[in-house]
């Protein structure tokens, strides 16, 4: 990861409420984007954000009102104050053979050299990886699909390993994913991908009982990579979305080397246990400035609305380490 997305230090933050007792804490300003944020959407949530030109960018799902979910692209200069377009994202490739998108929803963004990738759930007869390049976020090339449906989360790392692109993912089906694990694959050129291997698997504990997903690009650590995710556990009222962490091998990261026991946050407040989809926190990107120590958390909630959340990394990594439970 370059210095520039290691070191934001102009990013969102919030010092930790006196007497707040968990590693990550909310933004008093919750939620950052609330609902029928532009004409087209009633909802913009789990979406991507990243530091660019001394402000942020960002892809946004947006949730239009007939229910089908597409990609919008949004600029601010604070990480909080946003203006979406009210257009969605035009790819200057389009593939031929059909590959057009039904949807696209959940995406990414991750910067590998010099190049910006977004990844996000596509709709190619059923859900996959959809990929898509840009050098200046002003022009956007569809790349082709990653994997064959079922696939959801694809998450990028923002370095090569020897000499290859990598991504995680979560194979699944065309319901709610009762597969739910984790994948790891690579790719030479960012359309022929293989050499996959299972990270982790749901179900060591019941937070993370029904499935467990990729959150933010993996933040590169000295020992290894700080790995956000969601874990999901089924209730008699339905399901119910927590944020937690992980840390993977450096130089081999499909091996687990720390997994938090416990859920870092989950959905508390109104805005998280009460919309389309209640007791939603999704995490889906970071930001980090490692020089002060900081890391703020993009998250989904209820899917219908944009939230913050705020941690201290060697915090998080020392909760991660001392609380760590791998089966």
């Amino acid at each position: 990861m370059s210095d520039d997305l290691r070191n934001v230090t102009n990013m969102p933050w919030e010092e930790k409420p006196a007497g707040w007792h968990r590693p990550l804490w909310r933004f008093s300003g919750n939620p950052v984007i609330g609902r029928n944020p532009i004409k087209k959407a009633y909802g913009i949530y789990n979406s991507a954000v990243i530091a660019f030109e001394g402000g942020f960018v960002g892809v946004f799902r947006a949730d239009y009102h007939a229910g089908n979910p597409r990609l919008h692209f949004g600029r601010s200069p604070d990480g909080i104050n946003w203006n979406i377009d009210e257009e969605p994202i035009e790819f200057v490739t389009q593939l031929q053979d059909g590959l057009e998108s039904e949807y696209a929803y959940d995406p990414r963004i991750c910067k590998v050299e010099d190049t910006y990738y977004i990844t996000w759930c596509n709709g190619y007869h059923g859900p996959t990886i959809g990929v898509a390049s840009t050098k200046d976020f002003k022009t956007f090339e569809r790349l082709e699909n990653a994997f064959l449906p079922y696939n959801r989360n694809g998450v990028l790392f923002p370095e090569k390993f020897n000499g290859n692109f990598a991504m995680l993912s979560r194979p699944s089906d065309t319901g709610h994913t009762p597969f739910g694990d984790i994948f790891y694959s690579e790719s030479p050129d960012m359309e022929f991908w293989g050499r996959h291997r299972h990270v982790m698997s749901k179900g060591i504990n019941w937070w993370q009982g029904t499935k467990i997903g990729a959150g933010p690009v993996p933040i590169k650590l000295e020992d290894g990579w700080l790995m956000f995710y969601h874990g999901v556990m089924s209730t008699c009222n339905g399901f119910i979305y927590r944020v937690g962490a992980a840390i993977l091998d450096l130089e081999k990261p499909w091996i687990v080397k720390y997994r938090c026991r416990d859920a870092l946050i989950g959905p508390e407040e109104p805005y998280e246990t009460t919309g389309y989809v209640p007791n939603v926190l999704f995490p889906v990107c970071a930001l980090t400035d490692f020089s002060n120590d900081r890391v703020a958390v993009y998250c989904g909630a209820a899917d219908t609305f944009t939230t913050l959340v705020f941690g201290h990394i060697s915090e998080l990594v020392a909760y991660i380490k001392e609380n760590s439970q791998l089966s």
